[in-house]
Parts: structure tokens; C-alpha cells; sequence
């Protein structure tokens, strides 16, 4: 029973060290500032709609293609 006891003690004891460790973390980040930010948005959006063209004409391609083959293969 006192083994309990004292688990539970040393788990609220860890608690506030925890959290003052936590707050000593985020007062380390280092925030980039509005113009990183608007530009390294920018450079994804633009790569994502590259990437998503160059799927959807792979897409195509390998659509037509298929349809070309099977529709030879049929005649």
C-alpha cells in the first residue's frame, strides 16, 4: 500500500518539472519570420500543383496507352 502511495507521490512530484521543462523547450524554438513563411508556402503550393500535372499526365498516358493496346489486341 505505501508502495502506491509513493509512485503516485513521485508521479506528481514529476509533474511541474515536466511542465517547467516543456516551457523552457518553446522558449527555445526559433519562429520564422512572415516572409520564410510566405515563401516557403508559396514554394510548396507550386511544387504540389507540378506534381499533381505531372501525375495527371502520367495518368493519361498510361490510360490511353492501355486503351490503344487492348484496343489492338482486339482487332
Amino acid at each position: 500500500m505505501a508502495e502506491t502511495t509513493n509512485a503516485a507521490n513521485a508521479a506528481k512530484a514529476r509533474k511541474p518539472s515536466f511542465l517547467k521543462g516543456l516551457k523552457a523547450e518553446f522558449k527555445k524554438i526559433v519562429w520564422p519570420d512572415q516572409e520564410t513563411v510566405a515563401k516557403q508556402s508559396a514554394t510548396v503550393v507550386v511544387v504540389t500543383i507540378l506534381l499533381g500535372a505531372v501525375i495527371a499526365l502520367l495518368d493519361y498516358l498510361i490510360k490511353n496507352g492501355l486503351n490503344i493496346i487492348l484496343f489492338l489486341g482486339q482487332g
